[in-house]
């Protein structure tokens, strides 16, 4: 039937029955049971399987066993690491059966620790701790006693005594921050294992998986009163894998039981783990390749820190999951196993706080944004590696994720050689104690020789850090960082027994172990020991205050309390008590008692200045370096740049007020005499200038006192590029300067490398060669003896003068230098092997009895020192105290200050400065720790600078 358009239907056209609706209605019922009676079977099916199980029977197609092991993971994972106890042992683990007890007696020792009783501000100032005259015993590999007085009948019969004699002993140093053994020295290509370069995030590798055994930087480290080292990848990756605490004691001879690396580890239970990773510069430089892969930018680096934390988090919210249910329901019941993946294992420890994180980080955002990853994922930070600005953001360091801020692990002064470097202080580790937070020192070997790590603390007190926290800085703190804080860092009962016994203040110029001991066992059958005079430890920190930033320029001045003058009339007799020196006009008016002098300068209201310990001596003056042609090291628009192959001339490439110039100046450093160097710092042909370090630029007056100082060549490692040989290096330098005897004296052009030549063949310009192989010195040498007879044929007499620079071989023709009249400039003055043509320099006690300084000076070889890096310009004076100090008696201390002033220019025949000039007034003795700058006077400007 048709309806209208909105008519409805009527009632009997509903209420009517349909057939066809009759019959959807029973198919609906139909299939309504049918899903009933499924569901009812599947219910019992279902019931049928649980009560298939109760009866052992499994459903789960997995391994029971596989399954049964990830469960006791899931335990593992949540369990969390706890410093080891050291009290309380009965033995070491690393003890062998069969070493002898050891006693040490008569010895003076720092704890690591306060008196019972002392608070935490008083501790934190340095109240309670001092040294003491005690006994040690040492057995099974522990410290067991550490009292006065020890009776040896109390002890085994078989006991070894070893007599202190009253020297200091400390806990072994522990050096937070090392490469050795995967950065093995001397550096060669298949022995690098420091960075794992296949990716930029790699948590996964291991730096134990490449430790070299028998890297011979380990001993040297060692000698160094180094027991323990953290062994980090390097820094080129934002995550660059597991770190492993070693010790220093490799095989029978260090008294373990084999030579194995498992052997060396710091902690064989492995109760904590390590990882290292990196900001700033070095991922960007190395990974960052724009439009292919990153990071380019820091803003990078954080996406790829956030990145892996975010699959670690993944990880371990599955593992999390899978845990809970299978503890909620069984494991027969469990479809999978325990998700795991290798790659990302490491980190998501990390997260669960069984990891302990060390991050190389130098600046402001480095540092805060690592700060906010930490906060993000929850996970503590131990220590900021390198570190560089944190002492100028404290309170950020406090915002870490963690009940403590991170440590900062720093160099005491060395910096400058990268653009995240530029800013630094050497007063850092003083400011971030003075703000409740912890300074570390390392050595990031082989950047810098492990071996000397201790002084990089005794530099720290130099600049302020308080004597008890230096110490710290090498001993305790770094124990606590690691989580070994109650095993080792102190000489405490059930500490482990790694003990060193110094010949002098462990933070003393020139320090060196007489003697070494690691878990009971002494490390050396025969150790050189220096004779130096007995002097008791320092406890106290410098009454010096910081060297002010801002020098002021005063015409007059005087000081008073100079209890020592290296200039004349007084440095042939120049103990006194009280010295007083008169400025007037920039110049010495009156050296000596001065009263009346001193009388009439207080009545016309010229400033007096007391002095505690006051010393007068010469400026110094720095050969071989960057001073003046490089700003950054690393970066090459603030250096002079250039081409091997290209001879040059120094002066047409100095750039003056930089950082590093500014810093010369303020430490005593009035004058640089350099060479163009190009590529590694090290190859360079041309001429060296003489400038002044406070000149403004090369026109201001007096700013360049020679214009061509010598000729430069380098005939080392980096001499040998491309197809390039060592022996046509040498032979090509030859026939030139076998061509220049020869050559025609007048010519056009008086800057060529010919004509500077022809100067050096007629004796009025030094040639100066950088070179350390000591066969290489045999060969130049032999040279010298080839020019030398064609310049007697040619013209009747005369000899090229000839100067080494580096020189870590030379010792070993030390009477062929001396009779030849070669003058050498230490640079460094310490090799540490680095590279292979310095692999026979010598180390020093107590593996070596002197090193190249004292070698040279006993043959008669006019020695200076130069630095090799341009951040050494604040410790010029250190470095001639340590070749003071240990020459046992071969220097004085006027001799000692001539290595970095007046034999530079007998060496290169220059005119010195002039005493009646230039001289520096320091507080304290210039050659010890915790001297200070406090005028530079003199100088062509007649004016004084006062660091006041």
């Amino acid at each position: 039937m048709e309806y209208g358009k909105g008519e409805l239907p009527p009632y009997s056209a509903v209420a009517t029955p349909d057939r066809r609706r009759r019959w959807s209605m029973r198919r609906s019922r139909t299939i309504k049971l049918f899903a009933l009676t499924c569901l009812a079977f599947i219910v019992y099916a279902q019931w049928m399987q649980i009560d298939g199980r109760s009866k052992g029977r499994s459903v789960s197609q997995l391994s029971v066993e596989k399954l049964s092991e990830d469960l006791r993971t899931c335990a593992k994972l949540r369990s969390k690491p706890q410093d080891p106890i050291g009290l309380g042992r009965e033995r070491n683990a690393r003890y062998v059966d069969g070493h002898k007890p050891t006693l040490i007696k008569n010895a003076t020792i720092w704890v690591g620790e306060p008196t019972k009783g002392t608070t935490d501000g008083d501790a934190h100032v340095g109240k309670g701790f001092s040294w003491m005259n005690a006994d040690v015993v040492l057995e099974f590999g522990l410290i067991k006693e550490v009292r006065k007085d020890i009776d040896t009948r109390s002890l085994p019969p078989d006991t070894l005594v070893w007599d202190a004699k009253g020297r200091q002993l400390t806990s072994g140093i522990i050096d937070m921050h090392s490469h050795a053994g995967v950065d093995s020295l001397p550096e060669l290509a298949g022995n690098d294992d420091t960075n794992e370069m296949g990716s930029n995030i790699t948590p996964y590798i291991r730096s134990i998986d490449g430790i070299n055994i028998f890297d011979h930087q380990i001993q040297v480290i060692k000698s160094g009163g180094v027991t323990t080292s953290l062994i980090l990848p390097g820094s080129s990756n934002n995550i660059g894998g597991e770190a492993f605490a070693i010790k220093h004691a490799v095989g029978k001879p260090d008294g373990r039981n084999e030579t194995s690396i498992n052997d060396l580890l710091a902690d064989p239970d492995r109760s904590w783990r390590y990882i290292k990773m990196a900001c700033g510069e070095n991922s960007k430089r190395t990974y960052g390749k724009p439009g292919e892969h990153g990071p380019t930018s820091r803003l990078g680096e954080s996406y790829e820190f956030r990145h892996a934390f975010e699959q670690a988090a993944k990880q371990v919210q599955a593992q999390n999951d899978w845990c809970t249910l299978a503890e909620s329901i069984g494991i027969g019941q469990m479809e999978t196993y325990l998700p795991q993946d290798l790659e990302w294992e490491t980190l998501a420890a990390v997260l669960r706080g069984q990891v302990h994180v060390n991050t190389h980080c130098y600046t402001v955002p480095d540092l805060e944004a690592f700060v906010d990853h930490s906060n993000e994922f929850k996970f503590p930070v131990r220590a900021f590696h390198h570190a560089h600005q944190t002492y100028l953001v404290p309170e950020v360091l406090k915002r870490a994720y963690g009940d403590t801020p991170p440590a900062s692990a720093l160099f005491a002064d060395n910096m400058w050689y990268k653009a995240e470097a530029y800013i630094g202080s050497e007063y850092a580790g003083k400011i971030l104690y003075d703000n409740g937070l912890t300074p570390i020192y390392v050595s990031d070997n082989p950047v810098l020789n492990a071996q000397h790590v201790v002084f990089e603390a005794a530099k720290a007190f130099g600049y302020g850090l308080p004597y008890h926290a230096a110490l710290a800085s090498v001993t305790t703190a770094p124990a606590e960082r690691l989580g070994l804080g109650q095993r080792i860092g102190k000489v405490k009962p059930g500490f482990d027994a790694d003990i060193v016994v110094w010949d002098s203040d462990p933070l003393s110029v020139g320090a060196a172990p007489v003697q070494v001991w690691i878990d009971g066992a002494a490390q050396f059958d025969d150790p050189v020991e220096l004779k130096k005079p007995f002097t008791t430890p320092r406890n106290f920190q410098p009454e010096v205050p910081i060297t002010a930033e801002k020098p002021v320029i005063v015409d007059d001045v005087v000081f008073t309390g100079i209890s020592k003058s290296f200039l004349p009339p007084l440095q042939h007799n120049s103990n006194h008590n009280n010295i007083s020196v008169v400025i007037s006009r920039g110049k010495i008016g009156c050296l000596g008692n001065c009263e009346a002098e001193v009388e009439t300068a207080s009545k016309s209201g010229i400033k007096i200045i007391n002095l505690k310990d006051g010393h007068l001596t010469k400026p110094f003056t720095i050969f071989g370096s960057l001073l003046g042609l490089n700003g950054i090291d690393a970066e090459s628009d603030t250096d002079n740049g250039g081409s091997p192959e290209i001879f040059s001339r120094g002066i047409d490439g100095l750039a003056f007020e930089t950082k590093k110039l500014h810093y010369a100046h303020k430490y005593g450093v009035t004058r640089a005499i350099s060479a163009p160097k190009y590529s590694g710092q090290a190859t360079h042909q041309g001429t060296s200038v003489g400038f002044r370090t406070a000149a403004k630029h090369s026109l201001d007056e007096g700013a360049i006192f020679a214009d061509d100082v010598a000729v430069h060549y380098t005939l080392d490692l980096s001499a040998k590029r491309g197809s390039t040989s060592i022996s046509n290096a040498v032979n090509a330098l030859r026939h030139k300067l076998l061509e220049a005897v020869t050559a025609n004296s007048t010519t056009a052009d008086p800057y060529t490398e010919a004509s500077f030549l022809t100067r050096v063949v007629d004796g009025s310009l030094p040639l100066a060669i950088t070179v350390h192989s000591a066969d290489v010195i045999a060969t130049l040498l032999k040279v010298k003896r080839s020019v030398d007879a064609a310049i007697a044929s040619s013209r009747g007499g005369g000899s090229i003068s000839l100067v080494i620079i580096g020189g870590a071989e030379s010792f070993l023709l030390a009477d062929e230098l001396a009779a030849a009249n070669v003058g050498v400039v230490l640079n460094p003055l310490l090799s540490y092997r680095n590279s292979w043509d310095q692999r026979r320099a010598l180390t020093g006690a107590p593996l070596t009895n002197g090193t190249a300084v004292d070698k040279l000076v006993e043959a008669g070889v006019r020695v200076a020192i130069g630095i090799n890096e341009d951040w050494l310009v604040r410790d010029v004076g250190l470095l001639a105290g340590i070749a003071y100090k240990n020459s046992q008696g071969g220097l004085s201390e006027k001799e000692a200050l001539d290595l970095v002033s007046d034999n530079v220019y007998k060496l290169l025949g220059l005119k010195g400065s002039d005493d009646s000039k230039e001289f520096v007034v320091f507080e304290g003795n210039p050659l010890e720790i915790g001297a200070r700058v406090r005028a530079v006077g003199g100088g062509v400007r007649n004016e004084v600078t006062l660091f006041v």
